[in-house]
């Protein structure tokens, strides 16, 4: 014989329902949080090793203020000596927010960039984690001799072909990391 359908037995119905399914939701978080916490911050590390001189050891993640924004960033040290700045900054691409990391030496001059996220258009603007020349011309970029903006706004950088609008965002999201970079050495 069926149950009948009442509100009571509908409620429960649901309600068991819904804490079994936050049963299983909790314990996938539980199995899954370690794991994907270690590969984030493995993901993190190998991103300031790119992008920083070498170094023999890496501050804590700080936090810094510029602009109203918090930033987090890592000081890379050499011996006793601080070899560079990795910051974490973004800016709006055509997809979304492009995550990424610069590296920024003593002296100010960018030393390398790495992409941690991105929503890009595959094959247009997601080339801005694999296209070599737009990759390569921020190695020694000094801020301080040429223009950060692309070429079509009167700058020095070479934008991706037919992805102004990520060239423009990935350009500043460096901008950002110069101006963060800037406060730190304000601060120090």
């Amino acid at each position: 014989m069926a149950a009948k359908s009442t509100l009571i037995n509908m409620v429960a119905v649901l309600g068991l329902t819904c804490l079994l399914c936050s049963a299983i939701l909790a314990g996938a978080y539980a199995l899954t949080k370690e794991p994907i916490d270690k590969a984030a911050a493995d993901k993190t590390a190998r991103s300031i090793a790119l992008v920083v001189p070498e170094f023999d050891s890496l501050s804590e993640e700080l936090t810094i203020s510029c602009d109203g924004k918090d930033y987090k960033y890592y000081e890379a040290v050499k011996g006793e000596e601080t070899v560079g700045y990795a910051i974490v900054s973004k800016a709006g691409g055509f997809g979304g927010d492009i995550v990424m990391m610069v590296g920024i030496d003593t002296c100010g001059v960018i030393c390398n960039t790495s992409v941690l996220s991105h929503n890009e258009t595959p094959g247009l603007g997601a080339k801005c984690n694999t296209d070599e020349h737009f990759m390569e011309q921020w190695k020694g970029f000094n801020p301080s001799e040429k223009i950060l903006s692309v070429k079509k706004d009167g700058g020095d950088v070479d934008a991706i072909t037919a992805s102004t609008i990520t060239s423009r965002a990935y350009t500043k999201a460096v901008d950002s990391a110069v101006e963060v970079f800037k406060s730190i050495r304000n601060e120090q």
